[in-house]
């Protein structure tokens, strides 16, 4: 996306967290209580997360990380667009950016968990357009008939 920059950001910023608050309202709104895997801004600032912004002209227009789960292996987080910002290739940036960053690091599969429900359907094509396959839980999930579980694997592309 022309003139964006993806750069790491503190969740705590103030623009940053309006827009988490947002990202954690739409999985509450949409998933049992029992199956919101988000992360808030205490789980962003564990040590094995790297948070990522994605800003134009310096507004914020959409956020992600990627938790290192082993050296081999990290997982996809808190990929949330603007909602005014939808459709306009964010989340593409957003998850070419995660997937060269776990590249440089060396991992040799990147996994995520996003929901089974209808709201997710964009969220499942987009990775689904990346590469990423069907998997089983991963990580310390556990089989839930709401979530979806992706993976990737790197050293095949």
């Amino acid at each position: 996306m022309d003139g964006a920059e993806i750069t790491v950001d503190d969740p705590r910023a103030p623009d940053v967290r309006t827009l988490l608050e947002r990202h954690l309202e739409l999985m509450r709104a949409t998933t049992p209580p029992q199956d919101v895997h988000a992360l808030d801004i205490d789980g962003l600032l564990d040590p094995a997360v790297t948070f990522y912004s994605l800003r134009l002209g310096g507004e914020l227009l959409g956020v992600g990380a990627l938790k290192q789960l082993d050296p081999h292996h990290a997982e996809l987080k808190s990929m949330h667009t603007a909602e005014a910002a939808r459709g306009r290739g964010i989340g593409r940036a957003m998850l070419d950016h995660l997937l060269a960053v776990a590249r440089r690091r060396g991992c040799r599969r990147v996994s995520l968990e996003t929901g089974s429900m209808d709201a997710f359907a964009p969220a499942r094509s987009l990775y689904a357009t990346a590469g990423f396959r069907l998997c089983g839980p991963f990580g310390d999930y556990r089989p839930s008939h709401n979530s979806t579980f992706m993976t990737l694997a790197l050293d095949r592309l």
